[in-house]
């Protein structure tokens, strides 16, 4: 399994890093989000959300009380929030398992909350350290999803963390 950790200074930086792997986005995918409150799952996500093409007048925000919330862009984006659920049986009730067999998208946040699912995919898991630098540590878990992670890292050498 690939797997890549990148250090950003900043939640702007930690933005740019999603965006850049939402414009590498180019098939079904589903990327599991993992760390503590505050770590930065939503902030990243808007940046995979803008990466799509989602315009910049669409907010993206947490679904912690909606659970889901769907954007358009170059690719469907249905972004899950599960800390409010406490049992499995609340994604059937929520059509989950639709999702992830669907052509988009499927960012999930809080993804480490059911590790019972064995859910595939791209892993990412973000760790708040001091003065806004978050660590952000990736691992592929599918063949498509390696192949991502290579190209990400990649482009974001190149762009300088710009």
């Amino acid at each position: 399994m690939p797997r890549w950790s990148v250090k950003t200074l900043s939640p702007a930086e930690t933005q740019q890093l999603g965006v850049q792997l939402g414009r590498l986005l180019d098939g079904p995918l589903v990327i599991l989000l993992s760390g503590d409150l505050g770590a930065g799952k939503t902030c990243f996500t808007q940046g995979i959300a803008r990466g799509l093409g989602v315009p910049e007048a669409e907010p993206v925000t947490s679904p912690t009380y909606t659970l889901m919330n769907q954007y358009g862009g170059r690719l469907p984006l249905y972004h899950f929030d599960l800390y409010r659920l406490n049992h499995q049986d609340d994604l059937v009730d929520i059509d989950f398992d639709d999702y992830l067999q669907g052509d988009g998208i499927v960012v999930v946040e809080w993804a480490d909350r059911f590790p019972e699912l064995n859910i595939e995919g791209l892993r990412v898991h973000i760790e708040y350290e001091e003065n806004e630098a978050r660590c952000v540590e990736f691992r592929g878990e599918t063949t498509a999803s390696g192949e991502l992670l290579t190209a990400l890292e990649k482009c974001f050498d190149r762009a300088g963390k710009s």
